[in-house]
């Protein structure tokens, strides 16, 4: 796979997006369109006025937002979530916690460090005082399925409103989820032998699977385990989707594995008679040192205790729904072995600077991950039947209207829409992937939001 850098110039003019107010322009009051959550599976689009920012606050309008699974549960949950406030039925919150944009208000107090024009991510999980609240799940006028929004003081109290130096703006989307999974490495620990010590991160240079591994989150993280500094000899990927497997396997390649010094294998465990077994045999029998778990499934987690090596460290990955979710662990390995489970739900900032800094770099690609675009108008539907649309992440650009629509369906869509019909050929011009040139293409001419 060719590792095509990321444009970053910070001195690029930004895309002119249609309706946007001139940055020298003071407003005490803006309006927003953005979805806001009320209750159980209860979104709506809908306009409304955000507050003034006042000297501490500051203004961003929201160029692009990645949708994710924790959205859908938030939305199934509602104030049951424990993100969720309480009383969100008459104080909705807005969605979306996978934005970047462009800052186009600063309240004096943030003068300093933040000016209009500048580009920004988001990381919500700011954990001030350990509070759980964050954009996307909590605040009235932040969340990143919505056309401009209040950045909340806590973000900016804790560093979490991250400069992004980029024409691009997928991308930034995409550092959150990023983070994840590089928190998720980090993460892992091992021990030694009659020490009372923990090491932190991945074996390097030992033995590795990634388990229910070919959705969108998997794919950052095989991208992630090829091209960090701190890579596995081993590369073990598993799923039962036989479609998605290929597509990861033409994403990243074997070949393209064993020029980073990794030994990739695909495996269909669906296909298998025994997959412990089969997957034992691909460790030489010796086990794996650190597996990560990307299903909420019990025979998937339970599959990932039994083939963990001495000092294996299992990651469970994916946040169930399932409040009493739980597998069987084998605690016979857990005493004489010394495996153990490791966890994280998020990523902190330094993950995300890290996600950025190898974006620009040019060493990962998470275009990978996306396979759907669409705009605002799009975003209640999907978000609610998230589960049940095929492929990998949904892509919304809050300041257009457009279906949720994937990839794959530009083709024939440009036979009757020449808009879909430049982005067919531009994204079949970069593998089949988004990329920066098709996301200016589309907010330069698709139809804005009303």
């Amino acid at each position: 796979m060719s590792r095509a850098g990321i444009p970053c110039d910070p001195t690029s003019k930004p895309i002119n997006i249609r309706r946007r107010p001139a940055f020298a322009e003071r407003q005490d009051t803006m309006q927003t369109k953005a979805v806001r959550l009320y209750g159980v599976n209860d979104l709506r689009l809908e306009t409304f006025e955000l507050s003034p920012i006042g000297d501490d606050g500051v203004r961003c309008q929201v160029v692009s937002d990645s949708l994710c699974m924790s959205s859908y549960k938030a939305a199934a949950q509602g104030a049951a979530h424990k993100r969720v406030p309480d009383n969100v039925a008459e104080t909705p919150i807005i969605i979306g916690h996978e934005f970047c944009g462009r800052v186009v208000e600063v309240g004096k107090n943030w003068a300093h460090k933040f000016k209009p024009g500048d580009g920004f991510v988001i990381q919500p999980a700011h954990s001030y005082q350990g509070a759980l609240t964050a954009p996307g799940y909590s605040f009235p006028e932040c969340g990143g399925d919505a056309t401009y929004v209040n950045i909340p003081w806590e973000i900016l109290h804790m560093d979490c409103l991250l400069p992004y130096r980029s024409d691009t703006y997928f991308y930034g989307s995409l550092a959150e989820p990023m983070s994840c999974v590089i928190a998720t490495f980090h993460a892992m620990y091992h021990t030694r032998d009659g020490e009372y010590v923990h090491d932190m991160g991945i074996v390097e240079g030992g033995r590795m699977a990634l388990l229910a591994a070919v959705g969108p989150m998997g794919l950052g993280a095989i991208d992630y385990a090829l091209h960090c500094d701190r890579r596995p000899s081993l590369l073990v990927v598993t799923d039962i989707d036989e479609a998605r497997l290929q597509r990861a396997q033409s994403l990243y390649t074997i070949q393209h594995a064993r020029e980073c010094g990794v030994e990739l294998h695909y495996v269909n465990t669906g296909n298998a008679t025994d997959p412990v077994a089969a997957l034992q045999a691909l460790s030489g029998g010796q086990g794996y040192d650190d597996v990560i778990c990307f299903a909420p499934v019990r025979p998937v987690v339970e599959q990932a205790d039994a083939i963990l090596a001495t000092d294996g460290c299992l990651n469970f990955f994916a946040g169930p729904g399932n409040t009493g979710f739980s597998a069987m662990v084998n605690f016979y390995n857990v005493h004489y072995n010394r495996t153990h489970v490791a966890a994280t739900s998020h990523g902190n900032t330094d993950d995300m600077r890290e996600a950025i800094a190898m974006m620009n770099q040019g060493k990962i690609n998470p275009a990978t991950m996306i396979t759907h675009v669409g705009g605002l108008d799009s975003v209640v539907e999907t978000t609610l039947n998230l589960p049940h649309i095929p492929g990998g992440k949904k892509l919304v650009y809050p300041h257009i209207s457009l279906p949720m629509t994937a990839l794959a369906d530009f083709p024939e869509k440009g036979r009757t829409d020449p808009l879909f019909a430049r982005l067919a050929e531009i994204v079949a011009d970069h593998q089949g992937l988004w990329c920066g040139a098709a996301e200016r293409y589309l907010l330069e001419n698709a139809k804005p939001i009303e």
